[in-house]
């Protein structure tokens, strides 16, 4: 009787619990955010813990710490909680997963190749955006809507499922090189189909249709098995690339994860995280492509949702070495850091680690390191951010590269030296910089 009794309980508990939770999608969607933050702090340590030494370690520590001699535990969660769009994140890709931005996450991430392009053509974080509302900077066949998913300030893009659905962001005609950028979730995907995936297009097409010419790379949503990534393309309405690439991001997509992609004449490139799964090097229609879109399938929109964010469109991302080379000066926006601190993130590595190939292959040469800020915030502090985040960069180069700290000065200009307009988030992303100058 009393085990009758207590399972009663139970299951009236239970229905509560599933009613409150179910009666806002808000709270929904922000605790599922932050367990996603959780669960990506968890799977980077332990994804690191198999491949950084403890002496890298201890050498990595003081370059987020510095002045610590402190080794961490390394089953020790490191928390890193950037905001999206707001004071000096510099990030076009914000870790709104919760991935860590600490010494090892850095370790994993040193040989990581993609670089940016140097003059951005898109940034979209949707700050600027109302809640609910379809984002201006996109257009569409269909519908889809900007959410709040963690942390109140963080601002998400729903995808709308369906077969023809597509979404369009305002970019300028694609030029022969260039990179983009964005931050993907899926909440609610544990059974999703083995045909729910995310594709990105690169079309002739500047409405709703494939095109005649296009490249497309679709990233799978499935929980059950490791579908792959699929990169297919047409030429003329002609078919000439099919295929599947074996690449098991499972545990990313749910986490939350950053996709790189580098277009560089005919040449496609794409990563999940630091790791590079497609390189095809004849894969782009040439003098074709105008176009970028989205297209999520076979998701069921009440129960699996689909998002992204801090999508950035970049010209360039060639070789930022020969131009430092050459002209004796570079600055880039793709060095990012956690909102308002000079903690580095783990995707700036493909930029420093092109710095320390400069400086290995020329040992005569040394640099001077200049941080930049937006204009959010007070003057005096930005300058003092910017100062320090020129630091965490030559300690990157230092404690990673093993580059001779007498070679690097450092500086900071804060707010001063504006390159856009401070009023709107594409103008703050551009501001949030970081130079390099020969001496």
């Amino acid at each position: 009787m009393k085990t009758i009794k207590l399972s009663q309980k139970v299951v009236l508990v239970t229905g509560i619990l599933l009613l409150c939770f179910t009666s806002s999608n808000a709270q929904f969607l922000k605790k599922l955010g932050k367990r996603a933050e959780k669960a990506a702090e968890r799977a980077v340590e332990r994804r690191v813990d198999k491949e950084a030494t403890e002496k890298t370690d201890q050498a990595l520590d003081s370059i987020l710490e510095p002045g610590s001699k402190k080794t961490e535990n390394p089953s020790t969660p490191k928390k890193d909680n950037p905001v999206a769009g707001s004071p000096n994140d510099n990030s076009s890709t914000d870790n709104t997963s919760g991935k860590s931005s600490g010494p090892k996450s850095l370790e994993v991430y040193s040989k990581f190749d993609f670089v940016p392009g140097d003059e951005q053509l898109f940034y979209d974080d949707f700050s600027n955006d109302f809640v609910g509302d379809f984002p201006v900077k996109w257009n569409t066949n269909a519908g889809g809507e900007v959410v709040m998913l963690g942390n109140e300030s963080e601002k998400w893009f729903k995808l709308k499922s369906g077969y023809n659905i597509f979404f369009i962001p305002n970019v300028p005609k694609l030029p022969k090189e260039y990179t983009i950028e964005f931050d993907v979730i899926g909440i609610g995907v544990d059974r999703t189909s083995s045909t729910s995936r995310l594709r990105v297009d690169l079309s002739d097409d500047d409405k709703f249709k494939e095109g005649a010419n296009f490249v497309q790379a679709s990233i799978p949503f499935c929980q059950y098995t490791a579908a792959g990534i699929t990169i297919e393309n047409r030429i003329d309405n002609e078919r000439e690339i099919y295929s599947t690439v074996k690449a098991d991001i499972r545990n990313k997509i749910v986490e939350g994860t950053h996709i790189s992609i580098a277009v560089n004449d005919e040449r496609f490139r794409l990563w999940v995280d630091e790791t590079k799964y497609i390189d095809v090097p004849k894969a782009i229609p040439l003098d074709k492509i105008t176009t970028l879109k989205f297209h999520a399938n076979n998701f069921k929109d009440d129960s699996e949702q689909l998002f992204i964010s801090n999508l950035k469109v970049a010209k360039g991302g060639v070789d930022l070495r020969r131009k430092l080379l050459s002209e004796g000066k570079i600055s880039t926006n793709a060095i990012l850091f956690s909102s308002g601190s000079n903690t580095l993130k783990p995707e700036s590595m493909g930029v420093i680690r092109q710095i320390f190939q400069v400086l290995q292959q020329d040992t005569s040469i040394s640099l001077k390191i200049v941080g930049h800020t937006d204009a959010d915030g007070d003057e005096n502090s930005n300058l003092s951010l910017s100062k320090s985040r020129a630091e965490a960069v030559k300690n990157a180069l230092v404690g990673v590269y093993g580059v001779d700290a007498g070679r690097l000065s450092t500086d900071g200009k804060g707010e001063t030296e504006p390159v856009a307009d401070n009023t709107t988030s594409d103008g703050k992303s551009q501001n949030r910089r970081v130079e390099f100058i020969k001496q």
